[in-house]
């Protein structure tokens, strides 16, 4: 790390410790050449991650617009607020894992059609027939059916 003061690449670190949220580390150095203290910041480096719309638009990936659609689906129904916060944070895990740049809006529905399957089953509901754009009563009977089939098995 350059000193801030004489410019020098020398530097030792005297203290370290986390700051209060926990996101990075602050450092407290000492200059080996004129012995002046600095304070540097460690943190982590994102990489951007894109979600690529239906239409092809790209835009950045926001956990906040999953989690408003999970909270919409979960509505006057008894979810937890931990179960969509840990829900969100499962797919939000998934995606920065996955090591890909770029994700496309379905992949993500699905990922949320999965979980809301395993916390409640109408919100599931709920969430695939806007997700699915189901367009008539046959499409989301048929949804319905392979979810009672999954059950008997």
């Amino acid at each position: 790390m350059k000193c801030m003061y004489c410019g020098c690449i020398d530097s030792k670190v005297i203290d370290s410790r986390t700051t209060e949220d926990g996101t990075s580390i602050r450092r407290r150095r000492e200059c080996i050449n004129c012995g002046r203290r600095f304070t540097t910041y460690e943190t982590v480096e994102n990489t951007p991650i894109f979600v690529i719309k239906s239409g092809g638009v790209r835009q950045a990936f926001d956990p906040n617009k999953i989690k408003a659609g999970i909270i919409k689906a979960c509505e006057k129904r008894p979810v937890a607020a931990s179960d969509i916060d840990k829900l969100v944070a499962d797919i939000q895990k998934k995606i920065y894992n996955s090591l890909v740049q770029e994700i496309s809006s379905k992949e993500i529905g699905e990922m949320v059609c999965e979980g809301l399957k395993e916390i409640d089953e109408v919100a599931y509901v709920r969430f695939a027939s806007v997700y699915r754009s189901f367009t008539d009563t046959s499409s989301f009977m048929k949804e319905l059916e392979k979810m009672v089939k999954k059950e008997k098995k």
